[in-house]
């Protein structure tokens, strides 16, 4: 069974390592692969302290997990042995009930297991627009909850 709970400070070397571990599958399709950088050495884990982070476990192990600021939802990761187990679709119901205002998440382009997952949860792609992603180009959507 699938639990999700608050996380606590003993969890982020697991938390770490599912990002790094799930990271290349997002940037599969959708970025150069060199743009891969471990949660550890990302500029943006400071973003990820800062928001209301809950963990999926099963069996005591963490297996994803989502961070929450406000009405973003910045963060949602599995491990990859947990893809197609509703993981991913548990963490996100629960982070829904976190946001504060009109829910919106970034989703590069490519990635259509998490664009499939947001629009089956009610978001819908409202901005298209190009950035990068450790200083090499992607493409990213924005995407909002719909009323």
């Amino acid at each position: 069974m699938i639990k999700i709970r608050p996380f606590e400070k003993d969890d982020w070397k697991a938390v770490a390592a599912i990002h790094d571990a799930a990271r290349p599958d997002e940037l599969r399709g959708s970025c150069d692969p060199q743009a891969f950088v471990p949660l550890e050495e990302d500029p943006e884990v400071e973003e990820l302290k800062t928001c209301d982070i809950l963990v999926a476990e099963k069996d005591g192990e963490i297996i994803g997990f989502s961070g929450v600021n406000g009405a973003y939802l910045g963060w949602l990761y599995v491990h990859p042995h947990y893809y197609g187990q509703g993981v991913g679709r548990k963490l996100l119901r629960s982070a829904l009930n976190q946001l504060t205002g009109t829910g919106w998440t970034i989703v590069l382009e490519g990635n259509q297991p998490a664009l499939n997952l947001y629009q089956s949860e009610g978001f819908q792609v409202v901005d298209r627009f190009a950035s990068d992603n450790a200083g090499y180009p992607c493409t990213c959507l924005r995407l909002e909850l719909s009323s």
